[in-house]
């Protein structure tokens, strides 16, 4: 990056870059520190969605033993029928939340189990097995709504921390190293203005000598 030879070679120039580069600084201190952070609470994020994960696979296998239980009960074609009178309504009530400043989705606590009567099916063709397995299943898709917020969390994170990290790179590899080199060359100029002077100076003086 080249140096910007555009700014006036003045020591009011100079106490404004030095200001600049001193705010800069500071600032990119602070993003530096909301960065590790970020990283922390995205990390702490991923172990709760490997478990969470796991939790929910453990109960689709569950749900879906429970299942077969019920078709070798009450039979495939009377186990389909049912699920096709089932009622599928599931209202969440979606909100958000604030992690390091950023806005993550929040599903509030919704109880996903029902008794038989609610989720419709007919009574008289069905049995306990049915109910067992329209249990387990309901408390799988409870957990995989807890595992979907999650990851919708950890994606808003992440987004932050690159657009977090891309603000501390162009601090610390693009402003900071041109002000530096900026206040770098005119130091330098107003050094050798010095020394000008001080040489034109001494001319004047030698010329006024030999005059008198």
């Amino acid at each position: 990056m080249a140096t910007n030879l555009t700014a006036p070679p003045t020591r009011m120039e100079l106490i404004k870059l030095k200001r600049r580069i001193d705010l800069a600084q500071r600032g990119h201190d602070l993003l530096r520190e909301k960065m590790d952070a970020l990283v922390m609470e995205f990390f702490d994020v991923l172990r709760r969605i490997q478990d969470s994960k796991r939790v929910a696979i453990e109960q689709l296998h569950k749900a879906h033993q429970a299942l077969s239980e019920c078709f070798a009960e009450i039979g495939t074609i009377e186990t389909l029928e049912s699920a096709r009178e089932t009622i599928r309504d599931a209202r969440l009530e979606i909100s958000s939340r604030h992690v390091m400043g950023i806005s993550v989705p929040m599903i509030e606590d919704v109880e996903m189990k029902r008794d038989a009567l609610a989720r419709g099916y007919g009574l008289h063709t069905t049995s306990s097995a049915l109910d067992e397995s329209a249990r387990e299943f309901e408390l799988a898709l409870k957990l995989l709504i807890r595992y979907a917020e999650l990851e919708a969390s950890a994606f808003a994170i992440a987004k932050e921390l690159e657009k977090t990290r891309r603000r501390v790179n162009a601090l610390e590899y693009i402003l900071i190293p041109r002000l530096e080199r900026t206040i770098k060359f005119i130091s330098m100029r107003l050094d050798e203005m010095e020394r000008e002077n001080f040489t034109r100076l001494k001319r004047i003086k030698a010329i006024l000598e030999e005059r008198r």
